[in-house]
């Protein structure tokens, strides 16, 4: 179990404070792409962005470094996708995130899984440490979530006493996250010329949160079906003798 800066530790325990990255830092975990990757990334912001979910306060970014100090070590890790419900300060631009100085520790945190092998799984604790042991132990993330965009396999992990635990999805292949009031689960289909899997948004009721295209779409079919009831109720009308032009 990590202790906080200025506790007494054990040889097997770390000592952690929470300290702005130097602008000098080189960022050791560089995050490695493929193309697909910033696409999904994308989507999950877009459908949040047009819901109107995301606001000021909030912090949603994708390949961003998340920080700590650990036994006087800088420490940062760059997930896919992560999601912060409240920052201290709103900035235009960040480098980086330090939780617990710069606001809340992230609700959840993403990393979706590539032919390069980027230690997803990883729980060494040696200097630098692994991916799941930064965000389970270190940062103790709430949700950690790894995604398979070629076979399409959502592994969702809850935290629960200091161990992330799988999670099974619901009967729908979901996932309910309650501090974001969302379902998270998969998707197939076609968006930005990538055929394949993608993890979408649900709200509450089922309805899934669309995308600027889809909505735009559902629109033009809504202003259709509208006009073909129209021109129906004028052909009936015209049927019964009535001008409509003359009704009232």
């Amino acid at each position: 179990m990590a202790t906080q800066l200025g506790e007494a530790k054990s040889p097997i325990e770390l000592v952690i404070s929470w300290e702005a990255l130097p602008a000098d830092f080189h960022l050791e975990d560089e995050p490695v792409e493929n193309t697909g990757q910033p696409l999904l990334a994308g989507a999950l912001r877009e459908s949040l962005e047009i819901s109107g979910f995301i606001q000021p306060q909030m912090l949603i970014a994708s390949n961003f470094g998340l920080c700590a100090t650990i036994d006087g070590q800088f420490i940062a890790k760059a997930p896919d996708w992560v999601y912060v419900r409240s920052v201290n300060e709103i900035l235009r631009e960040r480098k980086s995130y330090t939780p617990n100085l710069e606001g809340d520790i992230p609700v959840i945190v993403m990393e979706f899984l590539s032919d390069t092998e980027g230690g997803e799984y990883s729980f060494k604790r040696t200097y630098p440490p692994g991916k799941w042991f930064f965000y389970e132990q270190i940062l103790q993330v709430p949700i950690y979530v790894i995604f398979d965009p070629n076979g399409g396999l959502l592994e969702f992990y809850q935290l629960e006493n200091s161990r992330y635990e799988l999670k099974q999805p619901d009967e729908n292949g979901r996932h309910w996250i309650d501090s974001m009031g969302l379902f998270l689960g998969t998707w197939q289909g076609t968006k930005e010329a990538r055929t394949g899997y993608w993890l979408r948004w649900w709200d509450e009721a089922g309805n899934l949160l669309l995308w600027a295209l889809e909505q735009i779409e559902q629109e033009r079919q809504r202003a259709e079906q509208e006009r073909h009831q129209k021109e129906r109720l004028i052909a009936y009308l015209q049927s019964q003798g009535i001008d409509p032009n003359n009704l009232p």
